[in-house]
């Protein structure tokens, strides 16, 4: 009888609740690279450090998994700035419309020592 209980109530809470899939946050823009980070990482105003995130090149639709290490791009109307190795994988050099989308939430807290 607990069981069958619990588990009634366990759906009412599950049925009732919105659950956002990790990709839901997803943004179009303009990208850019900078010469700061190695490997294949990126800058954004608002993701918290350590978020994964898969850019994919509008123009070619080439992709890429980057890591949000620090914040910017600090230039109007530009969504992200990625390594130089992140943005030659996908084919940009200079500028290009891209479409972002997280994959995973971090928590990673960059440290103050450089």
């Amino acid at each position: 009888m607990f069981h069958k209980r619990l588990l009634i109530a366990l759906t009412t809470v599950i049925t009732s609740t919105t659950f956002a899939p990790i990709g839901a946050s997803a943004e179009s823009g303009i990208a850019s690279f900078y010469s700061s980070g190695g490997g294949y990482t990126a800058a954004h105003k608002t993701l918290p450090f350590g978020s994964r995130v898969r850019v994919t090149n509008s123009r070619n639709g080439r992709s890429v998994v980057v890591v949000i290490n620090d914040r910017g791009p600090f230039i109007r109307g530009r969504i992200i700035d990625l390594s130089p190795a992140a943005a030659r994988a996908i084919g940009i050099s200079g500028v290009g419309n891209v479409n972002i989308q997280v994959i995973g939430k971090g928590s990673y807290k960059r440290s103050s020592h450089r």
